[in-house]
């Protein structure tokens, strides 16, 4: 028997219906369409208008996608892994709901938080669980519903963020496609500048949070514009030398949708021409936990098996790093 690596099988996605433009968002804060395009790269982001359905409606939906598609019974998955910044509530996990209600009877779950870099974090932990023969089939979704926590008097954050999901069915495979690498890292210096100042242990809910409106998301632009185009392109350059791989051997670079700017540097980076990489955020804008997931769910039609593909992501904290991984199946 061959060396167990983890396999990505097969993805799903969901999306709201609504779509947020920026014509629109020219009604909310002092901006427009072309300062917001010419800067970010977003045309629209989706919202989950409904105000009873939280980040649990999105992972199901695009959880119950990927099982149609892939003709699976839920009953099989053994481990759901839900990444997400905004999970329906605290204490209790999201993915045990969402696990429950896709009819994964058998799975265990859990959620997993390090912001943007949820997906691929989620990524390293799913492939750790397959090749250690423990478990067949885990279920990773990148799900947030940012439109809970964007505070839309604030134009320097609800211009960036939308509502999403994404789902990955990661499965052995012994023909050396995978995950085949990752150079995961983090540094706590960024808590301060991309954080949401009220609601947890350090600053409990309470009348005065609520009034100074501390428990929406807030970033410092320039400097976590800094830290992102730089350590996402140095972790992309990481993998690509740990694996002795040039730019002729990569086939796409699926970089965090965070902002047009940085995916373009760090494809300049690792010398990627822009037909080689994955883009989306002008259709849903920062899904922050879903941006991964919902590029591999907009391509699949365009990956073929034994393609090398290069993950790249950002997140608050902060989070970082770079997955390498062979793509294993025809779409078509």
């Amino acid at each position: 028997m061959g060396k167990i690596t983890a396999a990505i099988t097969a993805v799903g996605k969901y999306v709201p219906d609504y779509t947020l433009t920026n014509k629109e968002l020219e009604t909310l804060v002092e901006t427009n369409d072309e300062w917001i395009f010419t800067r970010t790269g977003i045309k629209e982001r989706r919202i989950l208008k409904d105000a009873d359905k939280g980040t649990s409606y999105l992972a199901i939906k695009a959880a119950q996608d990927l099982i149609a598609k892939r003709n699976i019974d839920p009953k099989e998955i053994d481990m759901v892994i839900i990444g997400t910044a905004t999970p329906d509530m605290n204490v209790a996990s999201t993915a045990v709901y969402v696990a429950t209600k896709i009819g994964a009877v058998n799975a265990f779950g859990y959620d997993l938080q390090a912001a943007c870099s949820s997906f691929l974090y989620a990524m390293s932990t799913a492939s750790a669980y397959i090749e250690s023969g423990r478990y067949k089939k885990v279920l990773v979704v990148g799900a947030d519903k940012m439109s809970s926590i964007v505070d839309y008097t604030d134009r320097a954050t609800c211009i960036i963020f939308g509502d999403g999901a994404g789902a990955a069915l990661f499965e052995p495979n012994e023909e050396g496609l995978g995950l085949q690498d990752e150079y995961l890292r983090s540094d706590g210096i960024g808590r301060e500048f991309l954080r949401i100042e009220a609601g947890g242990s350090l600053n409990p809910t309470s009348q005065e949070t609520l009034d100074a409106r501390q428990h929406f998301i807030k970033q410092e632009g320039k400097t976590v514009f800094k830290y992102a185009v730089s350590n996402m392109a140095d972790a992309s350059e990481k993998i690509l030398e740990r694996n002795n791989l040039t730019n002729d051997d990569i086939d796409w670079l699926a970089p965090h949708q965070a902002n047009l700017r940085i995916i373009e540097a760090t494809a300049r980076r690792v010398k990627l021409g822009m037909d080689k990489v994955m883009v989306n955020i002008q259709n849903y804008g920062n899904t922050t936990s879903a941006t991964l997931p919902l590029l591999l769910a907009d391509y699949e039609d365009k990956l073929k098996k034994g393609d090398n593909i290069v993950f790249a992501a950002f997140g608050g904290g902060f989070t970082w790093g770079a997955i390498y991984l062979k793509w294993a199946y025809d779409s078509k």
